[in-house]
């Protein structure tokens, strides 16, 4: 029986992970290039809130009892964004900072003088002139 219920799951799970707009939509926020748009796609979790409000209210008059699982999906799901957004700008400066500090690193690099017979600055197929 726990099998069976593990089972089932993981497999909903990989369903949902793969189909359910709120999942691929922060799949591309999580990309690199998407950072920037995590903070406005927290806006996104107003039309995720209102579903929810209108499947209570429905629930409340007498509604088919699945809008229970329809209220957790979508409350879920607007949770999710609501979270994205400060863990986006979060990671998003970190990226900023770690390739500024990259860059820094490069320049110096490339400004520091060469020893005679150091190689170490030269690209596989580049000539060495020293």
């Amino acid at each position: 029986m726990l099998r069976a219920i593990l089972v089932t799951s993981i497999r909903t799970r990989g369903i949902l992970r793969a189909w359910l707009p709120s999942n691929i939509v922060l799949d591309l926020i999580r990309t690199r290039a998407g950072l920037k748009w995590g903070v406005p796609a927290m806006l996104i979790a107003a039309p995720y809130l209102a579903i929810a409000q209108w499947a209570t209210t429905t629930i409340e008059h007498g509604g088919p009892g699945f809008l229970h699982l329809v209220f957790l999906v979508y409350v879920w799901s607007a949770l999710k964004f609501l979270i994205m957004g400060p863990i986006s700008l979060v990671t998003l400066i970190v990226v900023r900072a770690k390739e500024r500090a990259r860059g820094r690193r490069d320049d110096v690099e490339r400004s520091a003088p060469r020893a005679a017979g150091d190689r170490s600055g030269t690209l596989p197929g580049e000539r060495w002139v020293p």
